[in-house]
Order: structure tokens, then C-alpha cells, then sequence
């Protein structure tokens, strides 16, 4: 079912989805979205939904089961507490993507913006994955209290593909980024030999900084895998280059400032 979003108000716009929802329509086709907010956002179904724009603030928010696509970038907010489901998205997106979310999968292809997995957590079984190929922006992974977080800077500019302040307050799961790395603290962002990340954009103090292990290494290619598929790229060539695993320092990195 195709439903054009050209002029329509993202109250209408949602209604309309839904009522296809209830008519049976297990995939839908978004045309000239233009910002509409909300799409999907608490929608417990299969339902495929891809989308021709783009989409406004919380995509796919508290959703349970859709596949949503998106063939362009996206906004802020993207699968706020989401459960199950995935989001792919053929473009850049905005910030606090994942926030507090708790199941399924994220996968944009380009840049994010800042405070991208904020609050995520796992949640009983569920693992939620947020892979971004791009670069991200400040405090990413803050107060992170689990869930798996990719960023891979595979676009091939030099510089930093990843902001300050990175895992702050970080208190579970498991931040992965593609190397080429440097621990030592320096000034650089970007030094002469290509380093794409060093210790001081990262919270070290809530955060340690180490090599990727075999084992993560394999966790990582099954969800790369996956990614590269929706985007048609090589996972050898990915894979290739090493990757470093943040994960915290304590599961209380505030505990010495409450009050007893």
C-alpha cells in the first residue's frame, strides 16, 4: 500500500498508517515525507514500512516489531525506547538515536549526531544493537547501561570518528570502534599516521579502552554482516582494520555523590 505524505500533518499522516494496520497491510510505502514526527511510534506489528523523505523526530519511538526503511537521513530521536524491530536508514541521522532503548536494531548508514545511545539498555533477553558507519558526535554511549554500540568511520575522512566525552557515565554494554586507534592521550584528534580516535575523546574514568577480543570480534561479524547487507558493503574490507571495545569501569560511576 502506498499512502503520499505530501501535506499531510503527522497526527493525519499516523492515523492513515494505522488504519492500513487495522485493513490488514502488512508493507507500506511512505511517499514525500517531509518531517512528519511519530512514525511507527508505538506500532506493535511486522508491518515493513519504508519511507521516500524525511522522517521528523521519533521514528519508530516504543515500537514492537516493524521494519522500517528509510531511503534518505533522518532526525532526531530515532527508536526512542524502541523494544524490537529495525530501523535502516540510507542517509545521515540526528541526535540522541536509541534513547533508552531496550530491544532491536539501528543501522544508518552515514553520521549521527550527538548523545547517540543514551540510556540504552539491554532488557531480560534483548540485546539492542546501534551501528552507525559514519562518525559520531559528542557524548556518545552516555550512561549507557547496556546494549551494543558500532561506529565505523568507514567514509574515509580524516578526522575523528568519534567526539569528546565519549561513555560518560557509561555503566554497561559495550561501545566498538573501528581502528585505526591510538591509546595514548593526546591532543590530536587525527594524528599524522591516521589514528582515527584517541584516549582523550573518551571518559576514562567511566570507560576502559582495549582491544577487541576474539570472541568480540565474532559477535561483531554477525551484526556487521547484517548491516552490510542493507547497505551492500564489503565486510571483509570492514572487518579488516581493528577494532577497540569500551566498557565501564563500574556499574555506579556517580555512586560517590549520592548521599548515603
Amino acid at each position: 500500500m502506498t499512502i503520499d505524505a505530501d501535506g499531510l500533518r503527522h497526527r493525519d499522516l499516523n492515523v492513515r498508517i494505522r488504519e492500513a494496520l487495522s485493513a490488514g497491510e502488512t508493507d507500506i510505502e511512505l511517499l514525500n515525507v517531509n518531517g512528519q514526527r511519530y512514525i511507527a511510534a508505538g506500532i506493535e506489528s511486522s508491518v515493513r514500512i519504508c519511507i521516500e523523505g524525511v522522517p521528523g523526530n521519533d521514528l519508530g519511538a516504543f515500537m514492537n516489531g516493524p521494519r522500517i526503511l528509510v531511503r534518505g537521513n533522518a532526525q532526531d530521536a530515532i527508536g526512542n525506547t524502541m523494544n524490537e524491530g529495525k530501523i535502516v536508514v540510507h542517509g545521515h541521522a540526528g541526535d540522541v538515536l536509541g534513547y533508552g532503548m531496550r530491544g532491536g536494531k539501528i543501522f544508518i548508514l552515514g553520521d549521527v549526531g550527538y548523545r547517540v545511545g543514551i540510556h540504552m539498555k539491554a532488557y531480560r533477553s534483548q540485546t539492542p544493537v546501534l551501528i552507525a558507519g559514519g562518525t559520531a558526535a559528542d557524548f556518545l554511549g552516555e550512561y549507557m547501561a547496556g546494549g551494543i554500540l558500532v561506529i565505523l568511520g568507514i567514509d574515509g575522512r580524516a578526522r575523528p570518528i568519534v567526539g569528546d566525552y565519549c561513555a560518560t557515565g557509561m555503566h554497561g554494554g559495550a561501545i566498538y570502534l573501528r581502528g585505526p586507534f591510538d591509546f595514548p592521550s593526546t591532543s590530536l584528534g587525527v594524528n599524522a599516521q591516521g589514528k582515527r580516535f584517541d584516549r582523550s575523546h573518551v571518559a576514562t574514568d567511566h570507560a576502559r579502552v582495549h582491544d577487541a577480543a576474539a570472541g568480540d570480534i565474532e559477535e561483531l561479524r554477525n551484526h556487521l554482516g547484517e548491516f552490510c547487507q542493507h547497505f551492500s558493503l564489503d565486510l571483509e574490507e570492514i572487518m579488516s582494520e581493528p577494532f577497540a571495545k569500551l566498557t565501564p569501569c563500574s556499574h555506579r560511576p556517580y555512586g560517590g555523590k549520592y548521599a548515603a
